[in-house]
């Protein structure tokens, strides 16, 4: 019997090997321009009066924004911000929010956001150090609330004179390179410390100058802005939006009253949860990524606008994986790699595991970011060189666990983290809140370990009936899989960037246990 070839693909069958390339490495696909800013100068050059943004009856067209972030480039430059460099955006949604953006790329750094009005000044500083930040933007209103380190300038991007009218100020000469840096964005840290990731022209240019991460968006289309800027998606709202010549609706208060006026709307799924698409008649166009979506969710608006269930951590640059979803369709899987890029379903020692088995999710490609800022510990852990793409690719560990279904999609399995040990039973909380999410009238659920023998399960809207949904889990899965309690909620409680917020339900169960106790 002939042996096998060596190599990380040799102990697998031929038709396996073969699969693993077919169905693991996306589209090769060239990128219309690798730096992000330039494709918003061509927007500007092509239409300049077109809106670029709208913001509380507020507009910028594409020729003023581009003035203005020359103006600001020009200050950045004088100042001596130079490629490479890192400049905080610590800014609310607002046009001049995007007036910041713009002009730190067309200086050649990177933007580090934060939601100023959400973010401690204790994790400011934290952003500040970590990032070796010396130039913050802000408002004039927020300027109070950053902690300003010395040796730093503060620019307010709202005073006057960067932005008067005036003949347009020549963007500085930059050598900006794919391979610098976009933006630096900050890990939730619900965990720990926020790690920051720095992200590439290269990696961002990929996902949003390619199909399906450029959602089809056009000049003419209005893209909803929903997200906190600190978010990875509010990247792709704001320039997927921008680098395809379409109109941004920054929202202020009233998510579900933007959402009415758009046609693209980019979200979590817990945000997409509280928009009605019956009164959403202008979206043609949904992608939901963060965490998993529930199946009746992704069938309501798949039935009037084109939905892409998508899934990618911040360091493999937004989405690396996406699903066109049709109500008709067997399973919600996450589709297939986007274009240059690859997903390896991997057991534990790094071996690609045959088709159909459950496995680590690990990404390689052009969607793989430069690493975490000062934590050569966390990149050696997260990051490694890629045996199989070679020639000094390297990979990224999601720590998301997936199989590949026979024809050849993903199915998100849950984090690695929600597989859980109850009373010496491995759990898979996705599973279990799935099977809740499938009871008449339920339209989330999130399971979660309370303790070393007990799962508590939340359930949305108010009215889904406990005992019935309790009854749904011992029925599908094992005794130990059924939730101790299962309690509705007319809403579930979200963190500041539009996910569940997990930490607050457990909260939530204590407090009624105690109640009950007290009682």
């Amino acid at each position: 019997m002939p042996l096998r070839p060596p190599g990380p693909l040799g102990h697998l069958t031929p038709r396996d090997q073969h699969l693993f390339w077919q169905y693991g490495r996306g589209p090769t696909v060239d990128v219309p321009d690798p730096l992000v800013h330039r494709a918003v100068e061509r927007q500007a050059v092509a239409a300049p009066h077109a809106v670029a943004a709208e913001h509380l009856g507020d507009r910028i067209t594409y020729g003023q924004l581009d003035r203005r972030a020359d103006a600001l480039a020009a200050r950045l430059a004088r100042e001596g911000v130079r490629p490479g460099d890192h400049v905080g955006l610590f800014v609310r949604r607002s046009i001049p929010m995007l007036v910041g953006l713009l002009g730190i790329l067309k200086a050649g750094a990177a933007y580090v956001p934060q939601d100023i009005g959400l973010a401690p000044p204790h994790q400011l500083a934290h952003v500040m150090r970590t990032a070796r930040t010396r130039v913050v933007l802000t408002a004039a209103e927020h300027t109070h609330r950053v902690p300003l380190p010395d040796g730093h300038l503060l620019i307010t991007l709202d005073e006057p004179q960067p932005y008067a009218p005036k003949p347009r100020t020549p963007t500085p000469p930059t050598q900006t390179r794919p391979d610098d840096g976009c933006y630096v964005l900050f890990t939730s840290g619900t965990t720990g410390r926020p790690n920051g990731v720095k992200v590439t022209h290269r990696n961002v240019a990929n996902i949003l100058l390619t199909e399906p991460g450029g959602l089809g968006i056009r000049p003419g289309d209005r893209v909803a802005q929903l997200l906190n800027v600190a978010f990875d998606m509010a990247a792709w709202e704001i320039l997927g939006c921008l680098t395809h010549g379409a109109t941004l609706v920054i929202r202020g208060k009233d998510v579900a009253a933007t959402a009415r006026t758009a046609d693209v709307l980019i979200a979590t799924p817990t945000v997409l949860s509280g928009i009605d698409p019956a009164t959403c008649p202008r979206v043609h166009t949904v992608a939901v990524a963060g965490e998993p979506c529930p199946r009746p969710l992704a069938d309501r608006w798949a039935r009037q606008a084109a939905f892409h269930n998508c899934c990618g951590p911040t360091e493999t640059t937004i989405v690396n994986t996406m699903h066109h979803h049709h109500p008709t369709d067997p399973l919600l899987t996450i589709g297939r790699p986007t274009p240059n890029n690859t997903v390896y379903v991997l057991d534990a020692d790094r071996r690609p595991l045959p088709i159909g088995e459950v496995g680590e999710m690990w990404a390689g490609g052009d969607c793989v970011s430069a690493g975490y800022l000062d934590d050569d510990a966390l990149n050696a852990e997260r990051y490694a060189p890629d045996p199989f793409l070679g020639a000094g690719h390297r990979m990224f560990r999601t720590r998301d666990l997936g199989r590949w279904t026979p024809d050849g999609e993903l199915e998100h399995l849950g984090r690695t983290d929600d597989q859980v040990k109850v009373r010496g039973f491995r759990v898979e909380l996705d599973s279990v809140s799935s099977v809740l999410e499938s009871v008449e009238g339920c339209l989330r659920a999130v399971t979660l370990k309370r303790d070393a023998r007990t799962l508590v399960a939340f359930v949305c809207p108010a009215d889904v009936d406990p005992d019935g949904a309790r009854r749904a889990v011992a029925q599908a899965l094992p005794y130990y899989c059924v939730p101790e309690s299962v309690m509705p909620l007319p809403f579930l409680p979200k963190t500041d960037r539009g996910k569940i917020d997990k930490q607050a339900l457990l909260r939530m169960a204590e407090d009624r246990t105690l109640q009950g106790a007290i009682r």
